[in-house]
């Protein structure tokens, strides 16, 4: 499997990606990911290089968004000024879950993060699915916080804002990774 950087003309791939996670995680109970992604907002991130796709042959077997730039109202301001990467919307498609490629995916985004010298690789996650807490707990992280309180950057309500982190380090990963190696922390 290898790892390249998501470009415009996969949108419509990872909209229809995070529309079947929606579809899976509402069959477990959760309302996590319900309202759909505005388009353009991930079309954003696609054209400023922070989302990477893993490819299995061609099919798009998981991806992940990986930003220098935290959700406003997260994380305080002593905590931005440590340097971080922040991971967001790790989704692995159904046709390859069981492989471990979410933990896979963690393990490089922390090798990325350790290369471009950053301190910390943090993330938010939904604070009512409990179960995609305990996977990160297992996966390292270690619980920072919960933000319940305030307005997300979309307008809506804080639905995701469990914040959790772990030391950004060289990592095993397996992919062969095809993307632009990182800028090293100002």
């Amino acid at each position: 499997m290898r790892i390249c950087t998501a470009e415009p003309r996969d949108l419509a791939k990872l909209l229809a990606f995070r529309e079947e996670a929606a579809a899976w995680l509402s069959h477990l109970g959760t309302d996590q990911w319900q309202k759909p992604y505005p388009a353009d907002k991930l079309l954003a991130t696609i054209e400023a290089g922070w989302v990477f796709m893993v490819r299995d042959g061609d099919d798009t077997a998981a991806t992940i968004t990986l930003t220098p730039e935290a959700e406003e109202g997260l994380w305080d301001a002593e905590e931005l000024r440590e340097p971080s990467l922040f991971i967001n919307k790790l989704t692995v498609a159904r046709t390859h879950a069981g492989q471990d490629l979410g933990g896979r995916l963690l393990n490089w985004a922390g090798d990325r993060a350790c290369r471009a010298g950053v301190q910390w690789l943090r993330l938010d996650a939904w604070t009512t699915n409990t179960a995609l807490q305990t996977y990160y707990l297992r996966h390292g992280f270690e619980y920072v916080r919960t933000v319940s309180q305030g307005v997300a950057v979309n307008g809506g309500p804080r639905v995701s804002g469990w914040l959790a982190q772990r030391a950004a380090h060289p990592a095993e990963h397996g992919f062969t990774d095809e993307t632009a190696a990182p800028d090293r922390a100002a």
